[in-house]
């Protein structure tokens, strides 16, 4: 439906999403205010490299630069390849490679809408306490995390949890635009959840939020990083994300070498 837009319809609403005036991007851009003007409402036809030059100032993900080359016209610069084609080789061996080496720790690589692309051994530690219907493909790990039958009632403190999931969510819907995203974020959003429930105070002497999750062994203490392709030129690459959980304290550390020893020797 956007594509069926003119793009000066396209570039305005996104100027605004944003919160930028006109006069705020054509100095950041370096054109006249009267010339982006002239082509918001479509008295005048921008360039390719004009569309990619405010495609740039507005902070916009690969797909919808595409988008917005097609609406003016012009055929798209960025590539989405499938990831098991031929050519992405490099990529999946990256992703393997990372996510075999952060064994015993779970990671896991996810797309735009946070499906599950790749996972390591390790992620059972999450996936062993979710309900089976939410482990058919595509397992979307937003929904997994913070669905009823999934790890949520196993967290400890899933206010906290939750809200920086949903706050990373909606800031993904705010530089996307996606209305899949959205979908996402109001599924997830009605989902029961305590709000009064702190789960207890962490620690002053915290530096980063954990996640802590309730086992037999005792509670499991996680924080996560993300991690994205630096210069991607394809759609898929640019989409992908590592998120790597390590350990927050010993006992989670010695617990997670544990489960994995546990596990391979079972495999022998």
């Amino acid at each position: 439906m956007q594509m069926q837009r003119p793009v000066g319809e396209l570039l305005r609403d996104w100027r605004e999403q944003r919160r930028l005036s006109q006069l705020q991007l054509a100095v950041l851009a370096d054109v006249s205010t009267r010339h982006l003007s002239f082509i918001e409402t479509g008295r005048s036809q921008p360039s390719r490299e004009m569309v990619q030059l405010l495609a740039e100032h507005l902070d916009l993900p690969l797909r919808e630069r595409n988008q917005l080359l097609l609406a003016a016209g012009f055929a798209p610069v960025y590539s989405q390849n499938p990831l098991d084609a031929a050519e992405m080789s490099p990529i999946r061996a990256a992703l393997r490679q990372l996510l075999s080496g952060h064994e015993p720790y779970p990671a896991v690589v996810v797309d735009r809408d946070w499906n599950l692309v790749d996972a390591n051994d390790s992620l059972a530690v999450f996936t062993g306490l979710a309900a089976p219907e939410l482990l058919e493909p595509p397992v979307n790990v937003m929904r997994l995390a913070l669905h009823p039958k999934g790890v949520a009632p196993h967290i400890v403190n899933l206010t906290e949890w939750r809200t920086h999931l949903l706050t990373r969510l909606r800031r993904r819907v705010a530089l996307t635009g996606d209305p899949r995203l959205t979908e996402l974020y109001d599924e997830l959003t009605v989902y029961p959840c305590d709000l009064s429930a702190t789960g207890g105070q962490h620690p002053a002497t915290d530096i980063v939020v954990p996640l802590r999750l309730r086992q037999e062994d005792g509670e499991l203490r996680f924080f996560c990083t993300v991690a994205t392709f630096g210069t991607p030129t394809d759609i898929t690459v640019a989409e992908l994300a590592i998120e790597s959980f390590f350990p927050a304290d010993d006992h989670t550390a010695q617990t997670l070498i544990r489960m994995r020893s546990g596990a391979a020797g079972a495999r022998r």
